[in-house]
């Protein structure tokens, strides 16, 4: 009866501003917020699994949609550049008449190793730490990143490399988790901790808004910047097979300021709060928020936005657009 009076209770407190989920930390310069080394080896392990391709599927589907970004680009991309690799989700969609070869860059070697390739492009691989961007100035004509940046301590400075291996008239396309990514498992897991023992610990890695990233790259020097925010909701039979899939991912946290443990106790706690507070016809929602962002080096052939007012339809006349498209 007590622990029902407290998940009431608890559930009114985040339920409508995710007050435990909310995180604003961007990386900046000195700032250490990740343990890169722990990264690593959590990268390495997950790489080894057996089950390694069953769990992929959320870093599958964003690199779909990175991927998919390219083929609105009107230029060819002679050298394009996937930095933060991983196992290779964005090669299998790049296709020959986007892009010229394929660089493929991670610290971990065993990723690397496995990484899928695209069956029409050259592809390149390099074992590198992708935080330093180690490429030589004016080298790439295009960057794709897919869940990597998040796991940037020093993103201004990241960010101002990108900038500068890049080609004029180049662009960035990346996707990154952001916002309330994860909230669910944070509050759970918080109010777990709350109830057992009397305080919290962090568990759940920092993850930046949207409105830094954009900050972020206008200070780079990008132009013509365009973010968008999506939400990917993937349910679970419970919190443990929530956890056993971010850990085959490699996407546990590596923050410094990390909790080291968790009691037994507080895992069966918080598994039961996720069910109560989350979960719905015998399954529990993990939301995944992704930030998208495309950002262009400036250069003589840019491509520049339209002029306002030069618009030749209006947007109530979409349905009628629809209902009868114009001859092509």
């Amino acid at each position: 009866m007590k622990s029902r009076l407290f998940l009431r209770a608890a559930s009114k407190l985040v339920t409508s501003q995710r007050i435990f989920a909310s995180t604003k930390t961007v990386g900046g310069a000195g700032v250490k917020v990740f343990d890169r080394g722990v990264k690593l080896q959590q990268r390495e392990w997950a790489a080894a699994q057996d089950e390694f391709d069953v769990v992929q599927y959320v870093k599958e589907e964003i690199g779909y949609r990175v991927a998919d970004k390219i083929y609105d680009l009107t230029q060819f991309s002679p050298v394009c550049l996937d930095i933060g690799c991983g196992a290779g989700h964005i090669a299998p969609h790049v296709f020959k008449e986007n892009v010229g070869c394929l660089i493929q860059a991670d610290m971990s070697a065993s990723l690397v190793g496995r990484s899928n390739v695209s069956e029409e492009v050259p592809t390149l691989k390099v074992v590198c730490d992708e935080e330093l961007v180690p490429f030589r100035a004016n080298s790439i004509d295009l960057i794709v990143s897919s869940l990597s940046a998040h796991w940037i301590n020093d993103l201004p400075t990241w960010f101002r490399r990108c900038y500068e291996v890049l080609r004029p008239d180049s662009v960035m396309i990346g996707a990154m988790f952001s916002g309330d990514t994860l909230f669910e498992l944070r509050c759970s897991l918080q109010l777990a901790e709350i109830e057992r023992l009397g305080g919290v610990g962090s568990h759940i890695s920092p993850f930046a808004q949207v409105q830094d990233i954009g900050s972020l790259m206008n200070r780079a020097g990008f132009d013509m910047i365009t973010l968008d925010s999506d939400e990917l909701v993937v349910g679970y039979p419970d919190m443990f097979a929530l956890m056993y899939d971010l850990q085959g991912m490699g996407e546990s946290s590596a923050a410094h300021r990390r909790s080291p443990h968790l009691r037994r106790d507080v895992l069966i706690a918080a598994d039961a709060i996720y069910k109560e507070m989350y979960g719905k016809e015998g399954s529990c929602s993990a939301s995944f928020q992704t930030l998208s962002f495309i950002g262009w080096k400036p250069g003589p052939k840019m491509p520049k936005p339209a002029k306002r007012g030069s618009q030749t339809a209006s947007f109530k006349d979409m349905t009628k657009l629809s209902e009868n498209p114009p001859p092509i």
